[in-house]
């Protein structure tokens, strides 16, 4: 087939590293587009941790009514740390957006 052994192995090496030459991809538009589609991901990641909250106040609100009717003593405890939690979680999730610029 060829007149030196060789020659077919040197072709085959050449067409091997040009064919992984052609389906090379540029990685930094790869990171880009993953960079955007994530950034794209907090507005909506967002209005749910503000759901989630709201719905943990509810029911923490409930919980707080509910010791303060029965006259339980560790009612401003609870009290506290359900209005500390809330805060914590707006607080969050505002930090998270200022601090990924979104």
């Amino acid at each position: 087939m060829f007149p030196r052994p060789w020659a077919g192995l040197a072709l085959l090496c050449v067409l091997t590293l040009v064919s992984f030459w052609a389906q090379a991809q540029d990685g930094n538009a790869g990171i880009l587009e993953a960079n955007q589609k994530v950034r794209s991901y907090f507005d909506s990641g967002t209005q749910l941790m503000y759901a989630v909250g709201a719905l943990l106040g509810l029911i923490g609100a409930v919980k707080v009514y509910q010791k303060w009717n029965a006259g339980d003593q560790d009612t401003g405890k609870v009290a506290a740390a359900w209005f500390g939690s809330c805060v914590f979680l707006v607080v969050v999730a505002t930090v998270i957006k200022s601090f990924f610029g979104v």
